[in-house]
């Protein structure tokens, strides 16, 4: 029998074939991300506002806090681009660093509520006696709208910007408290939990290093819903004269300012609300987005 040639038992590979390489979790998630026009330009929008945020005192056109009484309620020009408050300082440099200060806030907010609310969460899905307890805690606060229990907060504290921080990190805390607790719910009942337990595995080990692991991902959309919601709440609360000092430039503080000369000079207004609107905009679509493209159902759907 004639022997066979080496090779010659083996499929020929297509001369144009190319060897597939694995992609990491990350590149497929910014492909997921980023496959919508409106998700890309979201993106886009809020990196160009956190760098004006970060660089806001190298890169303001004037000094935000120069007066200039001569030079007061002048319309958009060519010298001030977004025209003058009632004291005659620029508005656009004190957009720019109002920014700075409103996503600091949003940040903030995010990580106290974030860092709560996984916390209560985690508690009430793994730890069976203490879920009717706390859920009823966190049902108690969701009963009351968003803006009024920071009011009420911000009454019992007092006005500060670290007071806004903490009393909207305790108004958005039920919210991701309920998000992680459903999700660990299901995580809990999962073969591999049941495994964990078997080995004896203690508590705090199963459910940091094994069940919240698995819950970054709706922690990580909800925490891009609060960041706008804190946003918009905080310049609800300045407005109302019950948020961060009035000397701090925020976008609610020089909406606030503005209200006695909105018809004589409506830009005052128009401006910082354009920037609140953009923001949490922008903030909401990527949310929605990153939603979409770390839930494997809607995947399948498209």
């Amino acid at each position: 029998m004639a022997s066979v040639p080496a090779g010659h038992g083996s499929i020929p590979l297509p001369s144009n074939a190319k060897p597939q390489r694995s992609r990491s979790p990350a590149a497929l998630l910014m492909r997921q991300l980023f496959r919508r026009r409106l998700v890309v330009l979201s993106f886009l929008i809020m990196a160009a506002i956190l760098a004006v945020a970060l660089l806001a005192p190298w890169i303001t056109p004037f000094n935000p806090m120069k007066m200039d009484i001569l030079g007061r309620l002048k319309p958009p020009s060519a010298a001030h681009w977004f025209g003058t408050d009632e004291y005659g300082r620029d508005v656009l440099s004190r957009v720019m660093l109002g920014a700075r200060l409103s996503l600091l806030v949003g940040l903030l907010v995010v990580v106290v509520a974030t860092l709560m609310g996984t916390l209560l969460g985690l508690a009430a899905g793994y730890i069976r006696p203490l879920d009717g307890v706390l859920m009823r805690l966190t049902d108690a606060l969701m009963a009351f709208p968003d803006i009024l229990l920071a009011i009420a907060f911000m009454a019992a504290l007092g006005p500060s910007l670290y007071n806004v921080v903490l009393a909207l990190g305790i108004v958005y805390t039920p919210r991701v408290a309920r998000v992680v607790r459903a999700a660990c719910l299901v995580v809990r009942e999962m073969p591999f939990i049941e495994a964990a337990t078997a080995l004896g595995a203690s508590t705090p080990r199963i459910v940091f290093l094994h069940i919240l692991p698995n819950l970054i991902s709706p922690i990580l959309v909800q925490a891009t819903f609060i960041f706008a919601y804190a946003i918009l709440t905080e310049a609800a609360l300045s407005f109302l004269g019950v948020g961060v000092p009035p000397t701090t430039p925020t976008w609610g503080n020089m909406i606030a300012g503005a209200q006695q000369y909105f018809q004589q000079a409506d830009w005052l207004i128009l401006f910082p609300g354009c920037a609140i609107v953009l923001t949490v905009l922008s903030l909401q679509i990527v949310g929605d987005g990153l939603r979409d493209a770390l839930d494997p159902r809607l995947q399948k759907a498209k």
